[in-house]
């Protein structure tokens, strides 16, 4: 048995196991592993954790493991997918299991959505975080000079030949929405958000456009970064890979019939967020889209 462990108490098992699965990917100095138990990156009971909670987060599982590429140390466990309904059994295990990962100093990236999955849009996920991490590695704070460009402010030529943000993973879809209204399948060909921090919490974001007159596709994502940065603000990845959700859903327009969400709901839903600005961290930066 392998482990790794550092003076914060850490004490993982380093990939690959022995007779373990390949990476799926090498990405900037780090091996990416497919799915994994958590059992399987935490070689026992961490101290303080109870027989029941160990035995049910044990058997639950992670979608992919980005470890050191010349160590094998685990840098975080990702999850991506729907949140458990409130009040589950699968959201006891949940719980179960964040707790047992924040026992045994096992960071954790949780990505919930009800659109976003892994098999689909774990790869990229992760290559960009790897990307973004090393980039703000890279290019740190001097506290004497100009703040550096943000990896997510870098421009560039976007696919569409236009100059824009390289790095905005929703590019894709905003260009995807503007050829649907071209095409006259949607009546605005803007994809518009928004994102906040929960003070203690975590980061959210908002991606909208309007379908029909007065009537939306709507998608929300949360990212939960449990000792682990993302290494951008975890609040606007939250509102580009809900952008990215909202260019999952325009590829299936012609299929069936969406949900769609009023654009006279969606506005009250905004301002019952602004109403919460207190509880978030900054405050809310979208008070226009509160506007008559």
């Amino acid at each position: 048995m392998t482990i790794t462990g550092s003076d914060e108490g850490r004490l993982l098992r380093a990939l690959p196991l022995a007779g373990g699965r390949a990476p799926l990917l090498h990405r900037a100095g780090h091996q990416v592993y497919p799915a994994h138990r958590l059992g399987e990156l935490v070689p026992g009971r961490p101290p303080g954790i109870t027989g029941n909670q160990w035995s049910t987060a044990s058997r639950e599982g992670y979608d992919l493991v980005i470890c050191s590429g010349d160590t094998g140390r685990i840098l975080a466990a990702v999850e991506i997918g729907p949140a458990a309904p409130g009040g589950s059994t699968a959201q006891r295990a949940e719980r179960m299991k964040a707790t047992v990962a924040a026992a045994a100093g096992l960071p954790v990236l949780r990505i919930e959505s009800p659109t976003l999955r892994p098999a689909d849009h774990g790869r990229r996920l992760v290559e960009y975080v790897l990307d973004a991490r090393g980039y703000a590695a890279a290019t740190p704070p001097d506290p004497d000079g100009p703040a550096p460009t943000g990896f997510r402010e870098i421009l560039g030529r976007l696919p569409d030949g236009r100059t824009g943000h390289v790095n905005d993973l929703g590019a894709l879809a905003r260009a995807a929405a503007v050829e649907a209204y071209v095409s006259r399948r949607l009546v605005d060909p803007i994809v518009r958000g928004l994102h906040v921090r929960w003070a203690g919490g975590p980061a959210e974001g908002w991606s909208w456009v309007e379908v029909r007159p007065g009537r939306c596709l709507v998608e929300r994502v949360t990212v939960r970064e449990h000792d682990f940065s993302c290494g951008i603000d975890p609040a606007q990845l939250a509102e580009d890979l809900a952008a990215v959700a909202i260019g999952e859903r325009l590829r299936g327009l012609d299929d069936t019939e969406p949900k769609f969400v009023g654009r006279d709901a969606l506005r009250a839903d905004i301002l019952a967020l602004q109403a919460r600005r207190d509880e978030l961290f900054g405050g809310f930066a979208f008070d226009h889209l509160c506007a008559d």
